[in-house]
Formats: structure tokens, C-alpha cells, sequence
């Protein structure tokens, strides 16, 4: 896509929230639904298992880690959406989002959607659910890495150095990074 075209998507003051706001609510359903239900579900994962009596208590316990993954993974968007943006790569917010759960951790979708694949794990007992959250850890790791690393510091610069320093890229902190210490 050419320059052009970003500038379309995603001029230097934004989107309208409402077109960011579509844009994301697309793009998660379309990823999530396609990376978190159907594959698994075309793999043979979502199949339930009923191991054993206290096989109830990890089912709770996988409801619960989907909801906070999705939480987070919502949190994440409508944080993209305020700065005028989408997660979607080309049409990115002008400003480095630094807010909501990026003050906690770098990478809250990718964090979110591995707490999902965890607590669907838990919920369905598919050992194969937790390798396919592992392979998806190593994509997401890859993809950070050798992709939006690269790309966020040479769009932003030292506000990017600066967010890198004070926010974990996997581990999330339990207490934000003040929005006066960082970008």
C-alpha cells in the first residue's frame, strides 16, 4: 500500500472515533473470530472433556480467564479508538497510545488473546488448545519483535524509547506507568 493510501486511512489527526471505532470492532471480530474460535474449532480443540469431579473448578476458572482476556483485548481497542485509530496497522492512531492497559503492558492484545486461548483451554481440558497458546505466544513474540518494535521506534522516536523503558512488553504491571513519565 502506498503512502498515499495511508494517509487516507489514518491522516496526522486521526479518524473519526465512529469509523475508528468500525474499523476495530471488524478487525477484532474477524481475527478473533478466526485465530480464537473457528481454527480451533476446525483443529478438533473445542471439544469438552470431563476429566474428573473437580473438573468444574478449572472450567470457572477458564470462564473467568477468557472474560479478563476480552476485557483486556476491548480496553485495548477502545483506547486505539479515543487516539483517533484502529489496531489495524495501517490505519494506526497519529499518537503513540501510552493509556488504559498500555500502561500496564506493551502488548495488551496479544495478552489478552493469550489469556483467552488459556481460558479456553481450561474450559474445553484440550491439551491442544494450550500448545496452539504457546504457537500463538511464539507468532506474537516474533511479530512484536521483528515488525511493530522496529516500526513504532522509527515512527516515534524517543517517546517509543521512553514508553519501552517504563512498560513490560509481556508481564503486565500492577500499577501503571504515570501518563507525566512517559509519552
Amino acid at each position: 500500500m502506498s503512502r498515499g493510501h495511508l494517509w487516507v486511512l489514518a491522516p496526522a489527526t486521526g479518524m473519526r472515533r465512529s469509523w475508528a471505532g468500525i474499523v476495530s470492532v471488524a478487525w477484532g471480530s474477524a481475527l478473533g473470530g478466526t485465530f480464537g474460535c473457528l481454527l480451533p474449532e476446525m483443529l478438533g480443540y473445542w471439544h469438552l472433556y470431563a476429566r474428573a469431579p473437580w473438573w468444574i473448578i478449572a472450567q470457572g476458572a477458564g470462564a473467568v480467564l477468557i472474560g479478563v482476556g476480552l476485557a483486556a483485548i476491548v480496553w485495548s481497542f477502545v483506547e486505539f479508538t479515543r487516539a483517533r485509530g484502529t489496531p489495524v496497522p495501517v490505519a494506526s492512531p497519529p499518537r503513540l497510545v501510552v493509556r488504559g492497559p498500555y500502561g500496564h503492558v506493551r502488548n495488551p492484545i496479544y495478552v489478552g488473546f493469550l489469556v483467552v486461548l488459556s481460558g479456553e483451554a481450561l474450559v474445553f481440558g484440550s491439551p491442544g488448545l494450550a500448545e496452539y497458546a504457546a504457537i500463538s505466544f511464539c507468532v506474537g513474540a516474533a511479530a512484536v519483535r521483528f515488525y511493530e518494535q522496529p516500526t513504532l521506534a522509527r515512527r516515534f522516536g524517543a517517546d517509543y524509547v521512553r514508553y519501552r523503558q517504563a512498560v513490560r512488553a509481556w508481564l503486565p504491571r500492577l500499577r501503571p506507568s504515570q501518563p507525566d513519565k512517559s509519552p
